[in-house]
């Protein structure tokens, strides 16, 4: 991985550590792999990425490709107490308590070969650092890492340590009162809402917050969660975006992917990338939906459409193709594309053809649509996506609405997808939109290149 942040001799030390601990899902792991490959691209520390065997795996496949300099620095670090942890949040509680103590017997080990121990885990995992704290390891110290917005985290915190009354809203900026009028309630989000609850309850000791954004996103919602010390952070750090987006023609797959090649024949901002991330399956009856809308808007696309977004992950290729329209794929074929492997997300984004993406808003795939200056259709399907879709379409206005989540229980029309898709890429409103978001991703760009930007600041922090 370049540096586009400050030299390394800027902040060359040997006796400082950072233990990583990533939550098992992808829109959680990626952004801090990333991160701690920025860590060690612009300071010489001992950098230990650490989790289950699986999830090591998965991380030490990313990270091939790497600054062989940079990545010589990040230790994959395996903790064998059990196979691998679910993501499945009630599963996950009983295998957290499994970790908890090979945890804090690592990063005591730790202390007493460096002189500082700095533990970044996420958010989700802080049931497994309740041990860590200066009296327990004295040179240690904690920071959580927000997978989710600014934006989200302040209206999570608010809903659940608030009776959310109008007087209450009276008192924010009215851009934050907006937001919490219409983002759903927690129950309504997640299928474990008490899971999250526990969570807040475990956060006791930390000495600051991370955030995959950045001030030239949120500046309001990084400062309300200042100001307000939400979740009771006596500092917040906005890093992001943790994406490589000042590596021109980064590789991060081992291979060529065909869709890059595919891209390569295009026009310039031509392509809407189509993907709903892994987590949430889409019925047969929707896909056909989307297929059809995909087709009748005369756009072309590429539609990342994995086995994570069906609900038979083990279907034969016939069953697979009987989900899509009859003929759909030889009526497209001249235009459009489907994935049904991984498909290289951040390169596809930043690929010169795309200029819009259909995407469910988790916040990760958010963040990386920012960085590379593409404007987004948003289609929220669960936890934070609700709430991301808003900050998109309302506050940065630079996407437009396909799914209202208050009518999340309908199957949503071919017409409106391809409405949908024509606003974004065949008119006035949706250039006026593109060209919005090509301005904000300049814009965090330049922002990560500042002599003195926060991540600066946060490498002079830990290495005190």
């Amino acid at each position: 991985m370049a540096n586009h942040y400050v030299k390394k001799e800027e902040y060359s030390t040997t006796d400082v550590a950072v233990v990583i601990l990533p939550f098992p899902a992808h829109g959680h792991m990626a952004p801090l792999l990333y991160f701690a490959g920025r860590l060690v691209s612009v300071a010489t520390i001992s950098l230990y990425f650490a989790g289950t065997p699986r999830e090591i795996r998965r991380a030490m496949d990313r990270a091939h490709g790497w600054d062989p300099s940079s990545a010589a620095n990040i230790h994959f670090h395996e903790f064998p107490t059990t196979p691998s942890l679910s993501t499945n949040t009630t599963t996950l509680v009983g295998e957290m308590k499994q970790m908890r103590h090979p945890v804090y017997t690592f990063v005591k080990q730790l202390s007493t070969q460096y002189r500082r121990v700095v533990v970044v885990y996420d958010y989700l995992m802080s049931y497994l650092v309740q041990d860590i704290d200066h009296h327990s390891i004295q040179n240690s110290e904690a920071y959580r890492f927000h997978a989710m917005s600014d934006c989200f985290s302040f209206c999570f915190h608010h809903k659940i340590s608030t009776t959310d009354q109008p007087d209450d809203h009276d008192q924010l900026p009215p851009e934050a009162a907006e937001i919490l009028k219409v983002t759903p309630s927690l129950d309504d989000c997640f299928d474990d809402p008490e899971f999250y609850r526990m969570v807040e309850g475990a956060t006791k000791v930390f000495s600051g917050d991370i955030y995959n954004s950045n001030r030239k996103i949120e500046p309001l919602f990084l400062d309300l969660l200042e100001k307000r010390k939400v979740g009771g952070a006596e500092k917040v750090w906005a890093l992001g975006p943790f994406v490589p987006v000042s590596v021109p023609g980064i590789r991060v797959s081992r291979t060529r992917h065909e869709s890059l090649d595919w891209l390569d024949k295009q026009e310039p901002d031509s392509v809407v990338f189509v993907a709903f991330g892994s987590s949430v399956s889409i019925s047969d009856k929707q896909i056909k939906g989307i297929a059809l809308g995909l087709e009748r808007s005369e756009q072309k696309f590429i539609w990342a459409l994995r086995d994570a977004d069906k609900d038979d992950s083990n279907a034969n290729e016939a069953t697979k193709l009987s989900r899509l329209p009859l003929g759909f794929e030889e009526r497209v074929k001249e235009r459009g594309m489907i994935v049904r492997d991984w498909a290289p997300q951040l390169e596809i984004l930043g690929h010169s053809a795309t200029g819009g993406f259909l995407s469910h808003c988790g916040w990760n795939s958010c963040m990386e649509s920012i960085s590379h200056g593409l404007a987004m259709a948003t289609w929220p399907l669960a936890f934070d996506h609700p709430c991301n879709a808003v900050f998109v379409t309302k506050v940065l206005k630079i996407g437009v609405e396909v799914l209202d989540w208050e009518r999340r229980e309908e199957i949503v029309s071919a017409g409106t997808v391809e409405k949908a898709l024509r606003t974004l890429m065949a008119s006035e409103e949706g250039e006026e939109i593109r060209k919005r978001a090509k301005e904000l991703g300049n814009t965090v760009k330049r922002s990560l290149m500042e002599s003195g930007n926060e991540t600066d600041l946060f490498i002079a922090q830990i290495t005190r």
